[in-house]
């Protein structure tokens, strides 16, 4: 979070299949002082306050940077506080059509306004001005899309070892992904937080597992026997000495593992199971949830295994299994 001088640089970044090139109007530009003091300030906040990740902070700090870069050009001079106050929806609007002009979608768009948009609250609520223009322009919609969970019987072949036999990989290598590939399905986990699991959090014979999620938020998830043993076989097998306080799952190097290797992991079994390319690890993720609502599971427990600090991104899943609803509907309605 730490600036340094008043030079904010907006780096180029690699074009996401949202994202467009970067416009040359965010190449490096002078802040004004009480603009880049604020902004250390925020970014202060955002990490101790909300406890954002260090990449949540650089993409807000990146975000903020490229408006004010745009800003700078269009408004002939760096921004100040004062001049961020007397900003016309216009001007947030010019910002936005220059992106898009450069191929951001609407989903960076949407990123990009909510970051300056937090920004501009910090500032609010620290008494340094309002900056109105940016609550005044509507946030582009995005088009809904659902989860695309596995089915049940495929979700649980992705953890069978013996499908990846003809593989030219070390036994304990096939027992490690089987037994990440198990934690995403059979407890919700993410990748990130099946990866940041110690061993010491399988000494004795848990039934349950605390997970560290976004925002060093703690929460219980159920471990099955299934994946339990999974977890076991791999520890059994593994070559090198796991510490109690260190990540239980290795890559080929003693190292930590990779999110990626799981990921060319699932690509490889989507070849081998014909699965479609939606298929990934957080695909499980999908399906703990969408399986566990098809089978009479409650919104608000599927909410707190999952770690969603809002139930309207849990109310998701019910869209997906729509089946399910209309037989509650069915059974409730007096006229059904």
């Amino acid at each position: 979070a730490e600036l340094g001088p008043v030079i904010l640089r907006c780096e180029r970044q690699r074009a996401s299949k949202d994202d467009g090139p970067v416009s040359a109007k965010a190449s490096p530009f002078t802040t004004a002082p009480d603009v880049a003091a604020e902004i250390g300030r925020w970014l202060d906040y955002l990490g101790a306050e909300k406890r954002m990740s260090p990449k949540t902070l650089e993409a807000y700090r990146r975000d903020v940077a490229q408006f004010l870069g745009f800003l700078t050009g269009h408004l002939g001079r760096p921004p100040t506080l004062k001049a961020l106050a007397k900003l016309a929806p216009a001007d947030v609007r010019a910002f936005l059509a220059a992106r898009r002009a450069d191929g951001a979608g609407n989903r960076s768009l949407m990123r990009q306004l909510a970051g300056a948009r937090s920004f501009a609250r910090f500032l609010e609520r620290n008494g340094k001005g309002k900056v109105g223009a940016l609550t005044a322009v509507r946030t582009p919609k995005l088009p809904r899309s659902l989860p695309k969970p596995l089915t049940a019987s495929a979700a649980k072949a992705v953890t069978d070892v013996d499908l990846r036999a003809g593989e030219a990989r070390e036994q304990w290598v096939l027992a490690r992904d089987a037994a990440v590939l198990a934690l995403l399905y059979g407890s919700g986990l993410r990748i990130a937080e099946a990866l940041s699991l110690k061993r010491s959090a399988f000494n004795g014979a848990p039934d349950a597992l605390t997970v560290t999620g976004k925002g060093n938020k703690a929460r219980m998830v159920p471990l099955l026997p299934q994946v339990a043993k999974l977890v076991a076989d791999y520890v059994a097998l593994c070559p090198y000495d796991l510490a109690a306080d260190q990540p239980l799952f290795l890559g080929a190097r003693g190292g930590p593992l990779s999110p990626r290797i799981v990921q060319l992991t699932m690509e490889r079994l989507r070849g081998a199971l014909g699965l479609p390319d939606s298929a990934t690890p957080h695909a499980l993720r999908h399906s703990f949830a969408t399986h566990l609502l098809a089978g009479g599971g409650d919104l608000r427990a599927i909410q707190e295994l999952l770690g969603h600090a809002s139930l309207s991104t849990t109310q998701i899943y019910t869209a997906v299994d729509a089946e399910r609803l209309l037989d509650v509907y069915a059974s409730a309605h007096p006229r059904a």
